[in-house]
């Protein structure tokens, strides 16, 4: 719970940051064309928060318990979508050998990947965009922690892309419309979570 509240702030900051020196640049003279660029990085994590999915820090207990159940081998390529801070990928690559790439839609907590990155020193790759700009369609495994309403657009894309024997992965919440293959449920804080496996 600690590292959530650790990474939330994190995020916290660096967006109040952005906004501070937004307006202390408005305000100057000379600096307006300063200012358009601070608010044309600011509004698409405005946008990414109320059209995405919040940044909540998936616990390193269930990326692990993820990972394992993934069933994932050496050279497999793999994603995570809402990937926030990246940790899913970089354990990946790093403890499994996979190829992985996380696709992040708010410009701020990609930058809080990419610092993760210079870490965790992982092969894992990370992206700046929206799901449906992504063809999934060479995905052995594909993780997620996203909200139903989200996941209710993504499984289209994924039943239609992925190819047979790919697996999905995702964390809390499950797909309306698919059979799971496994579900995992663990302890953490006194609460109970699952684990949803799909396979194509």
């Amino acid at each position: 719970m600690k590292h959530i509240l650790k990474d939330l702030l994190l995020v916290l900051l660096v967006f109040a940051a952005l906004l501070l020196l937004f307006f202390l640049f408005y305000r100057a003279r000379g600096n307006t064309g300063l200012a358009v660029i601070l608010a044309l990085f600011i509004l698409p994590n405005i946008a990414a928060f109320i059209y995405g999915v919040p940044f909540v820090p998936t616990p390193m207990a269930a990326v692990k318990i993820m990972l394992e159940a993934a069933g994932l081998k050496p050279g497999q390529i793999v994603y995570d979508i809402g990937c926030g801070d990246g940790r899913i990928v970089y354990l990946a690559a790093k403890d499994y050998g996979v190829r992985g790439t996380g696709l992040e839609l708010s410009p701020i907590v990609y930058l809080l990947a990419r610092l993760r990155h210079f870490f965790w020193r992982s092969k894992a790759g990370i992206k700046l965009g929206n799901f449906n700009w992504q063809d999934f369609s060479d995905a052995d495994v594909v993780f997620c922690y996203l909200t139903p309403d989200v996941l209710t657009k993504l499984e289209h894309k994924l039943q239609a892309e992925l190819k047979p024997g790919s697996r999905v992965v995702s964390y809390i919440y499950q797909f309306r419309s698919w059979k799971e293959k496994q579900v995992v449920v663990f302890s953490e804080g006194g609460r109970s979570y699952r684990i949803w496996v799909y396979e194509k």
